[in-house]
């Protein structure tokens, strides 16, 4: 992202409810700013995290992580939320979900 004028830092950022169940994302990347969030959880660096995102820009990378430390209980209670869901899914599908399994959890 190379430019002359001043880029507004909150065009970097969108969130729409059709999209990504209204999770912010990175403009001009479809990416969710969690995925991002998660990254850095992990231990990984702005760096680190472009060269795993070759297709995004450290401009998008410091959005996405300045828009996690400014709404870190947001992001953090919904990967919690998923988290949850992972654990309720795999005790309910212990051999994972088919058509089959989803019928014979049903009667």
């Amino acid at each position: 992202m190379t430019t002359n004028t001043p880029v507004d830092i909150g065009s970097l950022i969108y969130s729409r409810p059709d999209l990504h169940s209204g999770r912010p994302c990175l403009a001009g990347a479809g990416m969710m700013v969690r995925t991002i969030a998660v990254r850095h959880m992990e231990g990984m660096s702005a760096e680190e995290i472009l060269q795993d995102y070759p297709h995004l820009d450290m401009a998008r990378i410091h959005a996405a992580l300045s828009f996690y430390f400014a709404n870190r209980e947001l992001i953090e209670a919904d990967l919690e939320e998923d988290r949850r869901l992972g654990l309720e899914l795999a005790a309910k599908y212990p051999h994972g979900w088919t058509r089959e399994t989803d019928r014979e959890t049903d009667t």
